[in-house]
Order: C-alpha cells, then sequence, then structure tokens
C-alpha cells in the first residue's frame, strides 16, 4: 500500500491537469488596480547560494494586475506568414529572460495567443511555451525546474487557491521561450505569446500548501542532442522505454498526468524499491487509433492526501509503444509524466549546482536554437 498523509477533510482539486508551473513565499502587493509594471520597491531579492550565470537575454514585458490579482508575462510581438499550400510557416522566438515583480502563490495560469488590438488569436497558432527556473532544480533530476508549458492542446489549469499555492519570490527570474504555427491562408501581424497568471499575494494567510511541479521523461537526463529533444524513433514492433531516479527531498505527489504519442500502449510510474505501481494508464485512442488524451489522476481522497515519496527509494517511468507499420517512424515516440508535489514539513526546495555537468548541459541545450554553432555564452559559477 501507498504511504498517506490523512487530512479532517479535503476539498475538490477544480483542475490538477498537467501543471508544470512553480511557486512562492512572502510579500504585501500593494497598488491603484490598475495593470502597471512591477513596482521595484520593496525588499530586496533574496540571496541564493547558487545561482547560474546565464548570458545577456532579451527581457519580456511584466505587467501587475493588483486589482484583478495576475501577473502578465508577454513576449514581443512578432510577424505570422500565410502557410502556403501543405506546409505551416514557423516562427521560433527567442529565449527571453522574465524577472518576478512580487512574491505571491500562484494557483492558476492560462497562455494566450494576442495581437496588437489586443485581439485574441486561434490558439492554434501556439505550437509550444515553455517556463523554467535556472537556479532551481528539478525534483528527480539537477538540472533547471521546468516550471510549467503549454502548446495550443494545452487548456486553463487551476488549483484550489484557499488549499495550494506554487511560491515565486519578488526579484526570482525565469527563462521562457515560445515557437508560433501557422496552417491557415491569413497572415497574423504583431503577433503576442501571452502567459497570464493568476495568484494569492504573500501577506495572505493561505494557501495551506506550498507545492511545486514535477516531471519525468524516459528520455532523461538529456534526450537528443543538441536541443535536448525527448522524442525517439519508433521501430516496427514493440519498444519500451524507461528512466529512473530518487527524488532530492521527500514528499507527496498530490497527482499526475502524462504525455504519449501515437501507437503508445501505456505508460506507468513505479516504485522501484518496492515494486508498488503508483500509476498505470493506456491512452483513450479514437476509431483510427491516434491518442486522444490520457487520464489524470488524483491520489487525494477524503482521508489522505496523496502518495507519499523518499530519496530512499527509486521510482521508474515507463512507456510501451506498438508501431504495426512495418516501418521506422522518426521521432515517433514520448514518454513523459508530471504533476504537482507538496514537500515534507521543514523541507525547503533545493537549487540547482551550477558546476553539475548534466545541468550544464541541458542550460546549452536551453538556449540553443537550430542554426547555431553554439549558444549565447555558456559560463556557471557559484
Amino acid at each position: 500500500m501507498s504511504s498517506v498523509i490523512s487530512l479532517r477533510a479535503m476539498f475538490p482539486l477544480r483542475r490538477l491537469a498537467f501543471l508544470l508551473f512553480a511557486a512562492i513565499p512572502a510579500l504585501a502587493l500593494a497598488g491603484d488596480g490598475r495593470k502597471h509594471p512591477g513596482n521595484p520597491a520593496g525588499p530586496p531579492r533574496a540571496p541564493r547560494s547558487r545561482r547560474a550565470v546565464l548570458p545577456i537575454l532579451p527581457r519580456a514585458t511584466v505587467l501587475v494586475d493588483s486589482a484583478r490579482h495576475e501577473l502578465v508575462v508577454e513576449l514581443p510581438p512578432v510577424d505570422l506568414a500565410a502557410a502556403r499550400e501543405h506546409d505551416m510557416t514557423m516562427v521560433l522566438e527567442p529565449i527571453f529572460e522574465v524577472e518576478m515583480p512580487v512574491s505571491g502563490s500562484v494557483w492558476s495560469y492560462r497562455v494566450e495567443v494576442v495581437d496588437s488590438g489586443p485581439r485574441v488569436l486561434p490558439k492554434a497558432l501556439l505550437h509550444h511555451f515553455n517556463l523554467r527556473d535556472p537556479d532551481r532544480r528539478e525534483l528527480f533530476l539537477p538540472i533547471g525546474l521546468h516550471v510549467m508549458a503549454a502548446s495550443k492542446e494545452t487548456p486553463a489549469a487551476s488549483v484550489p487557491p484557499l488549499l495550494f499555492g506554487l511560491p515565486f519570490e519578488r526579484g526570482q527570474r525565469m527563462i521562457a521561450s515560445a515557437m508560433l504555427g501557422n496552417e491557415s491562408p491569413v497572415a497574423y501581424r504583431g503577433v503576442r505569446v501571452r502567459l497570464v497568471l493568476r495568484y494569492v499575494p504573500a501577506h495572505r494567510p493561505w494557501p495551506l500548501f506550498r507545492v511545486y511541479p514535477w516531471g519525468m521523461d524516459v528520455q532523461y537526463p538529456l534526450g537528443e542532442r543538441p536541443g535536448g529533444s525527448k522524442a525517439f524513433d519508433l521501430p516496427p514492433g514493440r519498444t519500451v522505454r524507461s528512466w529512473e531516479s530518487s527524488p532530492a527531498i521527500p514528499g507527496t505527489l498530490l497527482g499526475m498526468g502524462g504525455h504519449v504519442h501515437d501507437h503508445g500502449v501505456s505508460i506507468e510510474l513505479r516504485d522501484v524499491t518496492t515494486g508498488e505501481v503508483i500509476w498505470h494508464e493506456h491512452p483513450r485512442t479514437d476509431s483510427l487509433g491516434a491518442v486522444v488524451s490520457l487520464p489524470v489522476v488524483r491520489f487525494y481522497r477524503w482521508n489522505r492526501l496523496g502518495v507519499h515519496i523518499v530519496p530512499e527509494h527509486r521510482y521508474r517511468i515507463t512507456a510501451v509503444y506498438e508501431n504495426p507499420t512495418g516501418q521506422v517512424l522518426p521521432d515517433g515516440g514520448m514518454g513523459a509524466v508530471g504533476g504537482l508535489f507538496l514537500p515534507d514539513r521543514g523541507m525547503t526546495w533545493p537549487p540547482v549546482d551550477p558546476q553539475d555537468s548534466v545541468y550544464q548541459q541541458d542550460l546549452y541545450d536551453t538556449l540553443w536554437r537550430p542554426g547555431e554553432s553554439n549558444p549565447p555564452m555558456l559560463h556557471m559559477t557559484h
């Protein structure tokens, strides 16, 4: 049986979805209720014992709507040409640095595509958006924390703000990246990708629990280089891919979801030390066999908070595919899981070690762009 944490009562999560964004403690938010750049006044950023020295990156715009308690991260506008025949027009944006102007607890996010109007454009234009923290590590791997990811299929996600919050500190820096894709005959000018985070100001007595994103991928630690792609080729027949590790700190998995491509048969998370299967799912498919969805599980019950995991155990993710085509499918496979994690009482989220070789290689891949022999500067130091 899984280790559990008892509660007297639990409010249902409105959506645990594939939350890959992270979080904050402490600081009252003062404002006049209008949207404005973050107030630079207030306590200085907390010193970190370990910070990577990043190259000079262009800054994304970060606005604070103090009346609605929203942070709006916006990338600069780009033009998106119309597609030709059956081809898609792709625009890979530069890497941007995001500096958080306030502290609080984020409980909801959504990603929008807008024009200079700002008119909301079709979500189909968004190929992907990623947000990473270069100074805090992943739970199962010593690379920078993947805070959140979204694509055209990703819905808005939220958790109950009284219960859970993902902490951000004022002055905390992030790395944002995005790609746009246009399959329509219509050209768009001044297209902007916008991340909207709803938060609880730090002076509030809630949320009760500070939670963080976690993830595992069968192509960890680095995937295909350069670029760190987590896709892999599918030969004909059965393919099984696995990766295992131990968490950096003990805590509780609140829930999780996953991702596989077409021809995926199953994906699971197992406690290798005890042999217990924590999560095992089969993707939902349509009449043609294409993957439509993968169920999201919530580990909480009326009498427990979730599944407890510890650094003394090893945990393995396994993805299984059956390719019936008789041909190799390039980049046809992928296997990833992720969700929300609650550290044990007294535990703090670990920083990265900028001198770690895996961390340095992953940061290289994060900053790398196709066509570049090298990304801008990669000197890491304490």
